[in-house]
């Protein structure tokens, strides 16, 4: 079975907090000083929070979050299959969490994270994505480089 993951980059986390347990109906499954975790059935969904980003508040990235390594092969096998270049993470160490993770930067460079958590771990972690699966620069700790940030155009 698959999940949607969804980070957001906040500013505040008591308030974001406090938002999203009422939004969602229940307080975090993961409460650290610097991130929040809801793993929620309906919908289904790994959602996220942390002070951590790349300076602009919102959305970091979008994921799918898998329960078994095969269906993580399978969605990366897929991603590569159809042109995409991919950055494969073993054993990576990010939001508190151990997993095995593919990359990729969707059409309008927008990151995606594939992923298959199997254990805890103590920090926020500080594994870095490389160029080739992100528009940006790799310098970036955990959860991939900062998105590429496009101008709003002028009018519609």
């Amino acid at each position: 079975m698959k999940r949607l993951h969804v980070h957001v980059s906040v500013e505040d986390l008591d308030r974001s907090v406090g938002f999203y347990a009422t939004l969602f109906g229940a307080p975090p499954s993961v409460l650290k000083d610097d991130y929040a975790k809801w793993l929620i059935d309906d919908p289904r969904v790994n959602f996220a929070i942390s002070t951590h980003g790349n300076g602009a508040h919102g959305v970091d990235h979008l994921g799918i979050q898998v329960d078994e390594a095969a269906e993580l092969t399978e969605l990366a096998g897929r991603l590569k299959a159809a042109g995409e270049t991919t950055f494969d993470q073993e054993a990576a160490s990010c939001c508190y969490a151990r997993s095995d993770k593919a990359w990729v930067s969707d059409p309008a460079g927008l990151r995606w994270e594939t992923f298959h958590t199997f254990g805890e771990a103590i920090t926020y972690g500080e594994d870095a994505v490389p160029a080739a699966a992100s528009p940006a620069p790799a310098e970036a700790a955990c959860c991939g480089a900062p998105a590429k940030v496009e101008p709003a155009p002028a009018c519609c």
